[in-house]
């Protein structure tokens, strides 16, 4: 047995040693992002349970909650034609493409209501982008991919699925939402018994 989840491990330790150092937002996404990178450099890390696309819309899965509710690191899985409403985060975040491509539209807030501002790009494989209050934080995210699923890491400071967020519904009214999450269990990080067996020490 190999210990194919260790680069998911080991990118929670660090920013679990991050959001225990510092508070500031700009030295929280700065190093984040490289930290995120390394780890969506990476292809064969996420188990499959955790890739798989829903029929019905996206997929948002937990991978990892700090105990203190700092930080969390998710995936999202995109089918074809699947897209998230007009949303915001309300705390700082970091998304990374780890498998195929997303497009993403630009909002800004108008009087308190998010406006599209005709920004679009689209994001491939290996691609970080930042989503806070302050940098920016309302947008739609789609899947652009002709190859199948597409597969996004996320990592948010705070407990996301348990954040009173807000998001246009189609008629454009502006309602809150708790996004919660798609599974009911968690990646077994913490099982590094195979290499202690191969270092041939009792266990």
């Amino acid at each position: 047995m190999t210990d194919s989840i260790r680069p998911l491990r080991e990118f929670v330790v660090a920013m679990t040693t991050l959001v225990g150092a510092t508070g500031d937002e700009r030295r929280l996404l700065a190093e984040g992002r490289q930290l995120l990178a390394r780890l969506i450099a990476l292809d064969d890390w996420l188990p499959a349970a955790f890739a798989a696309p829903r029929a019905d819309r996206y997929a948002q899965y937990l991978l990892h909650a700090d105990a203190l509710e700092r930080f969390s690191v998710l995936s999202f899985v995109w089918g074809p034609g699947q897209r998230t409403p007009v949303h915001d985060h309300t705390v700082w975040g970091l998304v990374g493409v780890l498998r195929g491509a997303e497009g993403c539209e630009e909002f800004s807030l108008s009087d308190g209501r998010p406006v599209a501002t005709g920004g679009q790009h689209v994001m491939q494989r290996g691609d970080i982008e930042a989503v806070s209050p302050t940098v920016g934080d309302w947008h739609r995210v789609s899947h652009a991919w002709e190859g199948g699923a597409a597969v996004s890491i996320h990592v948010y400071g705070a407990n996301i699925g348990a954040v009173r967020r807000h998001r246009l519904d189609d008629s454009g009214a502006m309602l809150d939402f708790v996004s919660g999450y798609d599974n009911l269990v968690l990646p077994n990080l913490w099982d590094r018994s195979a290499a202690v067996r191969a270092l041939g020490l009792p266990c």
